[in-house]
């Protein structure tokens, strides 16, 4: 058995199967485990202490990656020393967000770096000895789109420090295992991979039915027991687990009370979208994969953290799923919510079959921030349409608005620059092929904005459209498509090349 006192250096992480556990309730594991021996190649533990180089570092994790990779059923059971190393938390501190708001501590980026090398050293010794206590989530809430408000957690610097050095080393096992359809929150994957793969699937495979799935209150709902078993399914190094428990048991500071709850993993934090994406990894990915492998028609599958869309090509495997969907969630504490999940007719043939029956265009879903249409190029083929959807554009311009009034007597320039950044936030984001119109009304809706504002700043104001169109021309930067087209970009990678914006 590997040496689980911390001190052991040079290996990548010892490794060693162990018979699989005891599921809860009856209710079968997602995968199983084969029994291995020790990973060829791996030193044997060491009692020495010392601090790794980056070169060292970044040569440890990439053999836990070859070694997750050629091994599936391999536990790795030496994986904290990777954690507390100097050279990983002054690497993980570096990465962090300069002006992130502090935790109950108080602490912020530039304070504790002042210090910084006394503070690595004293943080590294109390995970050393396992000393280290993980501090209360403040929390906070912003406002969605559709008026709701959304719980974020706020953790201290340290806890954001050492899960982000933990995430690091934790993404060298699992994104080995992961599945290709699984897009959220995953080193060099984006949105936009996700939502390109949703269109080529839809016009490449005999799509005609959609299903829009939302997990209820997802990250609250997540139950630590079943998490920290699908940890274990590859993390056997028990002060790795413990380490995990501590934040799951760290509670919650809501007006300066202390709230304690056996689900949820608070929102914001570091590692709360590694541990959603493997919770989900064993409860849906692979139990979706298995049945779309058994199903007679095509399936595709596509998820983005709690987002679930799923295409069909036969109306009577849809229904099938979802029924089953929805057992296979309850046995795990999840379940899917009734006003946001959504089995509709979408696709080529729904788009012709609708047409010809009278019975109007294919209903519409919304994915990540975009409204999918079936539609049709200027040859007659069936495309899935992207428009933005129109209540994250209203609360955008509303927000915008309000802010606007603060900013009524600042500098021309500076408001300039600002709004120059939101426009052109947007049209990173939202300008992909075939919603250039929806894009040009943001900006246009924007530089009305400016204007009544600027003509507001006192009675006299008179702001003319001559000043105006040379104030645009100045700071508001002009619409174009910076995607390319999704069948394009997936050629692209397949070329080993980057798309070209």
């Amino acid at each position: 058995m590997a040496n689980l006192n911390g001190h052991e250096r040079g290996n990548a992480g010892d490794c060693q199967g162990a018979p699989k556990a005891t599921s809860k309730g009856g209710v079968p594991r997602a995968e199983g485990m084969e029994v291995r021996g020790w990973a060829k190649g791996n030193a044997k533990p060491q009692n020495t202490y010392r601090t790794q180089g980056r070169k060292s570092v970044h040569s440890a994790r990439d053999r836990i990656r070859q070694i997750a990779k050629a091994k599936k059923g391999t536990r790795f059971t030496a994986l904290l020393h990777h954690v507390y190393d100097i050279e990983a938390l002054r690497e993980a501190y570096f990465g962090l967000k300069r002006e992130a708001a502090p935790g109950v501590d108080g602490e912020t980026w530039r304070t504790y770096g002042e210090q910084l090398e006394t503070n690595l050293v004293d943080l590294s010794g109390r995970l050393r000895r396992g000393a280290y206590r993980a501090k209360p989530v403040r929390r906070v809430f912003i406002e969605k789109a559709d008026g709701r408000q959304r719980p974020l957690g706020v953790t201290t610097l340290e806890d954001k420090l050492v899960q982000r050095a933990l995430v690091t080393v934790l993404n060298c096992i699992y994104e080995t295992d992961f599945l290709g359809f699984s897009y959220g929150f995953r080193p060099k994957r984006r949105t936009h991979d996700a939502l390109d793969a949703l269109s080529v699937g839809i016009y490449r495979k005999k799509v005609n039915w959609v299903l829009d799935a939302d997990i209820r209150g997802f990250f609250d709902a997540i139950d630590h027991g079943w998490l920290v078993e699908f940890i274990e399914h590859r993390v056997a190094d028990r002060r790795v687990v413990r380490l995990i428990q501590k934040w799951l048991n760290a509670g919650v500071l809501v007006d300066g009370k202390r709230t304690h709850s056996e689900r949820g993993t608070p929102q914001g934090g570091g590692i709360s979208p590694l541990l959603a994406n493997v919770y989900l990894h064993y409860v849906f990915d692979l139990w979706a994969h298995d049945w779309r492998r058994q199903a007679k028609g095509d399936v595709i599958v596509i998820r983005y953290a709690d987002d679930c869309i799923v295409g069909f090509e036969h109306e009577q495997e849809a229904r099938r799923f979802l029924t089953h969907l929805r057992d296979r969630l309850a046995a795990y504490g999840l379940e899917l919510h009734p006003d946001k999940t959504r089995l509709i007719e979408f696709g080529g043939r729904a788009l012709s079959d609708r047409k010809k029956q009278g019975r109007g265009k294919p209903e519409t879903f919304d994915f990540l921030g975009f409204t999918h249409i079936c539609g049709k190029t200027r040859r007659g083929r069936f495309t899935v349409l992207r428009r933005t959807v129109r209540k994250r554009m209203r609360a955008k311009l509303l927000a915008l608005k309000a802010e606007l009034r603060w900013r009524w007597h600042d500098p021309v320039p500076e408001v300039g620059r600002w709004l120059g950044s939101v426009v052109q936030g947007h049209i990173n984001y939202f300008a992909v092929p075939l919603n250039f119109s929806a894009v040009a009304h943001f900006r246009d809706q924007v530089i009305r904005h400016w204007m009544r504002a600027l003509n507001r700043r006192s009675q006299k104001a008179n702001v003319t459209r001559a000043r105006m169109h040379r104030l645009v021309r100045a700071w508001i930067p002009p619409v174009r498509i910076v995607h390319p087209y999704p069948d394009q970009r997936f050629y692209l990678r397949t070329q080993g090349r980057s798309p070209v914006r």
